[in-house]
């Protein structure tokens, strides 16, 4: 082979792995979407600002998934009883050109820090009645 069939290998093969990427991801974000417990969420770290992602409901736990990543286990996992809800607002004007249009910032404690995570409302009202559904730390247990 010459030069030039050498160059077109390895770009068909950088092609051909991308294309494999790009499924994999479509493939986990529809393995996402689908489950039930999901959400899309956006979550504020300070020193990195918003940073979309994918909420799940479990049992005990509130999970944040990464968008744009391919493994499966979440990235941030929330106690459900350390949880508590603070309300929510609307995003300021410089907030509005990170997050998703129509959404709203939720704000909740966590461990005696503030946690911030931008929903639409429908998600918002979803969250609130799991947290309030969940069982009181020191009076029985689950149903």
């Amino acid at each position: 082979m010459n030069e030039i069939g050498y160059t077109f290998l390895v770009l068909a093969v950088v092609f051909v792995l991308l294309v494999l990427v790009l499924i994999a991801f479509g493939v986990r974000r529809i393995q996402l979407r689908r489950a039930l417990g999901t959400f899309d969420a956006s979550i504020y770290l300070p020193p990195d600002g918003w940073q979309m992602g994918v909420c799940r409901y479990g049992d005990n736990h509130l999970q944040w998934l990464r968008l744009m990543s391919l493994s499966p286990r979440p990235k941030y996992k929330f106690l459900r009883s350390s949880l508590e809800l603070q309300g929510w607002r609307q995003p300021t004007e410089a907030e509005k050109p990170r997050i998703q249009p129509g959404a709203v910032v939720v704000c909740l404690h966590y461990e005696g820090k503030e946690l911030l995570l931008v929903m639409k409302y429908e998600a918002y009202t979803g969250l609130s009645s799991w947290l309030e559904a969940g069982p009181v730390i020191g009076i029985g247990t689950w149903r």
